[in-house]
């Protein structure tokens, strides 16, 4: 794959990861979805071909970034300057995704990918069912795609399409997902994804 594929993550710490799940969850709890999350995410970035596999990471990666993965420190006040920052420290041509879909595999990555390569194709964004988005991907300077496009709300991923295409880029989109916000998103992406850490995790926390 010509593209980079890039994870963009926060350590998951009790407190400061996967907040909105506590309650129901202790803090502690929603700490280990998180980290299960994340562990499963790097699994499948690391059976998905690609370029260059990157880890941009708010915290100490050491204990997280498997080999073949490199470690670029996240920077920027909100998420949309980290995101920016993220294609810009990246350098090229990258598909980024968050540690919120575990349920997500190398066949769906990959095509997010080589939709990259195509002529036709300057963008690709996959809608999450909360209004956000999962994924993006581009093969130019971001800054101006985030701009002040608002995120985490209902309309996340329909101001940052109509972004995209205001600046001209030809827009892929991937397939809808569900991130883990809530309890019940939990539950619904271990059941799709049962053999899942994500999914063990969960079943322990509420056995």
């Amino acid at each position: 794959m010509e593209a980079a594929l890039v994870v963009i993550a926060k350590e998951p710490l009790p407190g400061r990861a996967k907040t909105r799940l506590s309650p129901p969850c202790s803090p502690a709890g929603a700490a280990a979805l998180a980290e299960a999350a994340l562990l499963d995410t790097l699994e499948v970035v690391a059976r998905t071909p690609a370029r260059r596999r990157v880890l941009v990471f708010d915290g100490d990666a050491a204990r997280w970034a498997p080999d073949g993965i490199d470690v670029i420190p996240q920077r920027g006040d909100g998420l949309g300057e980290r995101l920016a920052a993220a294609f810009e420290d990246v350098g090229e041509t990258a598909l980024l995704i968050g540690m919120d879909t575990p349920q997500l595999t190398p066949q769906v990555l990959g095509e997010g990918m080589r939709a990259l390569s195509e002529p036709a194709v300057d963008a690709v964004l996959g809608r999450a069912v909360d209004g956000g988005y999962w994924s993006i991907g581009l093969g130019a300077a971001a800054a101006p795609v985030f701009t002040g496009i608002p995120m985490s709300c209902s309309t996340t991923w329909t101001r940052q399409h109509s972004r995209l295409r205001q600046l001209g880029l030809r827009v892929r989109d991937q397939p809808v997902m569900r991130d883990v916000d809530t309890i019940d998103d939990a539950r619904a992406v271990a059941r799709d994804a049962p053999d899942s850490r994500f999914a063990a995790t969960l079943a322990a926390i509420e056995a």
